[in-house]
């Protein structure tokens, strides 16, 4: 017995070195960025129309995980590229990606659908709102070699000290500083919203969350291949508010104005040297406007009126200055097709937008 418990004790040591020695090279090598490429999606499954975003993934088949290269490896965008197809880029936010709506309605399907001049639509839109967190989304999606980025945004997108709440800019931390010191932005390369792992973090033990979102979002799969769902839909929702309070802030400021330090443009510029030779357009997208109580102070619940007006002529400007292609859609969208805030639509808002983004891109994106 006493030689029979010295062999359990020594291999039990044995075990707990050689994990330990596995969990510290693990957190050497940082393999999370490659495993995340290893994907059954675009083979064993169809690649997903929208990056991967889920609130409830037991019923939306999805999850939100904020590993780029496993999101990316997800997406339709990374299955083998269509010969002569011209491949437009939509980065946005959560009215891009297309909150409460199927799969199938998003302004970039509504396009695709139509089928006119080889043009394919990549939703490579991502529920929050920040250019940096464009930026970051932008930074993976050039890989695949897209001729043109439609890059939607709006003034909520833009202010400059709200750039890195977004969670998925807070754990890309590395990414996040490197975009800072490369292309020289403002946002501060050590606010403590950027979240830097520890050595403990990037252990096995310490990445098993990520571990095992990667996991599920495979498994989830066959559930998104055989169903079309990757949201779930609440039987009903709020409309967009009609009645605003008499308040003419924005962001903390208050009017008379609103300049461009304030907003970071330097986001934009940065998408644009990114971008290199293919062409990035700025599009100013759709918003509620109410024309109920203290409309006259406020278009909705996001905007002052002042600070809208503002902001639209500040990034008209710009990109004027820039020579960067401008398209202000910011009323061509009814209030009746919006969904449940100031900048998610209806199916039909979507297909209006998309029946303006068409017109653009075969006007002037130079459709090969």
């Amino acid at each position: 017995m006493p030689d029979t418990g010295r062999f359990i004790r020594n291999v039990l040591i044995k075990a707990l070195l050689l994990f330990l020695a596995i969990s510290g090279l693990f957190a050497l090598v940082r393999p999370m960025a490659a495993l995340g490429r290893l994907s059954i999606y675009n083979g064993l499954v169809p690649g997903r129309v929208r990056l991967p975003y889920g609130e409830h993934p037991q019923s939306d088949y999805n999850l939100s995980l904020f590993n780029l290269d496993g999101m990316f490896a997800s997406h339709e965008i990374s299955s083998q590229p269509v010969p002569e197809e011209f491949r437009v880029v939509l980065i946005g936010d959560s009215s891009t990606w297309g909150y409460l709506l199927p799969p199938d309605q998003t302004m970039a399907e509504v396009i695709n659908r139509r089928g006119v001049d080889n043009i394919r639509v990549y939703n490579i839109g991502y529920p929050t709102m920040s250019v940096t967190k464009d930026l970051l989304m932008m930074q993976s999606a050039l890989r695949y070699h897209p001729d043109l980025i439609v890059w939607l945004v709006t003034l909520e997108s833009l202010p400059q000290d709200t750039q890195l709440d977004s969670p998925i800019v807070q754990h890309n931390a590395d990414a996040v500083r490197a975009l800072i010191t490369r292309y020289g932005l403002r946002s501060d390369a050590s606010d403590p919203r950027l979240i830097t792992p520890t050595f403990w973090d990037r252990t096995l033990p310490g990445e098993r969350r990520g571990l095992a979102d990667l996991a599920r979002l495979q498994l989830y799969g066959f559930l998104w291949a055989a169903t079309g769902v990757d949201q779930s839909f609440p039987a009903h929702y709020d409309p967009p508010q009609k009645d605003l309070d008499p308040d003419a802030s924005f962001d903390g400021r208050l009017p008379p104005s609103l300049s461009p330090g304030d907003l970071a443009l330097d986001v934009l510029n940065a998408g644009r040297e990114m971008a290199g030779n293919v062409p990035v357009w700025i599009v100013n997208e759709p918003i509620y406007v109410s024309a109920g109580r203290n409309s006259d102070i406020r278009y909705n619940f996001f905007y002052p009126r002042w600070a809208y007006d503002q902001y639209r002529d500040i990034l008209a400007q710009w990109c004027r200055d820039h020579g960067v292609y401008y398209l202000d859609l910011w009323d061509k969208v009814p209030a009746e097709d919006f969904s449940n805030s100031a900048i998610h639509r209806t199916p039909a808002g979507e297909t209006l937008l998309a029946d303006w983004l068409e017109a653009a891109i075969l006007k002037d994106g130079n459709v090969r």
